[in-house]
This record gives C-alpha cells, structure tokens and sequence, in this order.
C-alpha cells in the first residue's frame, strides 16, 4: 500500500467545512503539511487553526475554484509555501443545486453549478496534476456524489456536474497509469454538511435532503478518513454507504427500469415550494452532497 496521505504536501479545496474541513484535519494527523482553501478565508482560517494547535503545520487561503486564475495563484501560493510542489491535492469545493427540472432550472444557475462543481476539479487537475507525473507520485482525489450516476430528478445542474466530475477521473485515473499519481473519486449520498443551507437549492428539497441526511448521512469524518485510505490503497471509486452502493449496482444492472422508478418517483413528489430562479445563490464553497 503507497503512503500518498502521510506526510504529503496537501491542497484542499472547501477546506472551510464539511467534507473538506475533514479532508485537511485528517491529512494533518497523518503527518500532512496542508493548505486549506476556501472562497471564504475565515472559515479556512478556522480550520488552518485547528491544525496548527495540534501541532500541525497549515496555511490559509482564499481560492474561488471557479476561475482558473485563482486555482494558478492558489497553485502558486503552496509551491512557495511548501518550498516544491503539491503532492497530492483534493479537489472537494463545490455548491449544492436542486428542486427545478432540467428545463427550468435558471441558466445563471446551471452556469454557477457546473462553474464550481465541474470547471474547478477541472482546473485542480489542470493545476497539480502536471508537477506531480513530473515528480513521478503523488494523489488527487476528486469530489463527486453518488448524484453522479443516480440521476434523480429535479437535480439536473448538480447531476450533470458530478458525472462530468466522475468521467473525467476515470479517465484521469486511465492517463496517469503507471505515473505513480493516484486518482480516487468520492461517491456518497449524504454527509452531514452544511450543502443543504444557502445553496441552490429549492427550500423543500433542502428540508428533505437535510432530513435524509440526519437519518442515512455519514459523519465527514468517516467519510474523509475512508476516502484517503482508499487513495493509499490504489481504489479510484469510494462510494461509502450502503445506500450509495445499492444505487450503482442497480443503475447498472437495470438502467431502464431504474430510470422508471425514478421517473416514477419524481413526478408524484411534491412540486417545489418557489418559482425557478426564486433560490438566491451564495458564494460558500464548501464540502458538500
């Protein structure tokens, strides 16, 4: 088993709560330098302090995953702060989205979603990845959502954004073969985060996710805990919860009765309680599903 988690030169976006604040305090109690990004820089300070009173070493910075600018001066800022470049990096910022179908889902938030959720792993993997093939080692883990292969309805934007983000590790994880980097992508249904508030996302669904969260979610540290161990061991896929793993079995062996049932499910399900475009978007990236 590698040691890609121990003692690495860590990045981690949304690193200001959630998945990603767990991501970057279990990097540290292995031994990790960590820079912890976030769109908002109190909440990865936050977490930078946490590490440093533990004796851990971080550094906190405001990072807008969404522009590919910021991810290079993001990019820029650990390579001078760890004094060579990142080893591994984990792309885990991202927005919540749901509660419209496809063809009323505002356009302004389909460009936010797919934005953060998809173009910033795509511009983390752009980023570090190049340093790392150099180097000959290193890690990326990606994260996704069991969303990615679910296809609920009234989630188009967040679906959409999780499969680009599942592809593109696949094929990520193909082009590094025999580099040294490792690829894992992360697949759960629900964490217990805090996506569910001030996203875009209607106020039913939000309710209803938040729900099923407290009653099937995982901690985000179980979650970051599996995820990085997967990463040593060499798996692309981590999907955490017997719900998520269902799911894809399911999807794969029947696509068309499945996608049915979910049909089925999503036109008796209540309507969503605000007209499209009544969500206002915010600026959080933080870990999510």
């Amino acid at each position: 088993m590698s040691r890609r988690t121990r003692r690495a030169r860590a990045v981690v976006t949304g690193a200001g709560s959630g998945i990603g604040r767990a991501l970057a305090l279990e990097l540290a109690r292995r031994g990790s330098q960590v820079v912890c990004a976030d769109l908002a820089l109190d909440t990865a300070a936050v977490t930078a302090g946490r590490i440093e009173a533990a004796g851990g070493r971080a550094l906190a910075v405001r990072c807008d995953v969404a522009s590919a600018t910021e991810v290079v001066e993001l990019e820029a800022r650990s390579r001078a702060w760890f004094g060579e470049a990142a080893s591994l990096v984990c792309n885990n910022a991202g927005i919540g989205a749901g509660g419209h179908t496809a063809e009323d889902t505002p356009l302004a938030d389909w460009e936010r979603t797919l934005g953060v959720n998809l173009w910033g792993v795509i511009h983390g993997c752009r980023t570090f990845v190049p340093a790392m093939r150099a180097a000959g080692g290193g890690g990326v883990v990606n994260v996704a959502s069991a969303a990615g292969f679910t296809a609920a309805p009234r989630m188009a934007a967040y679906n959409v954004s999780k499969a680009g983000v599942v592809s593109l590790s696949e094929t990520l994880a193909a082009e590094l073969s025999g580099t040294g980097v490792g690829v894992t992508v992360l697949c759960p249904t629900f964490v217990r985060t805090g996506i569910f508030e001030g996203e875009l996302i209607d106020a039913r669904a939000r309710q209803l996710a938040a729900s099923l969260a407290k009653v099937t979610g995982f901690s985000p540290e179980r979650v970051a805990r599996t995820t990085l161990d997967a990463l040593d061991k060499g798996r692309l896929y981590v999907v955490p919860q017997p719900d998520a793993q269902l799911l894809w079995r399911t999807k794969r062996l029947v696509p068309v009765p499945y996608t049915r049932v979910a049909g089925l499910l999503g036109r008796v399900a209540p309507p969503p309680s605000a007209p499209p475009g009544a969500t206002t978007p915010t600026d959080s990236q933080e870990a999510h599903r």
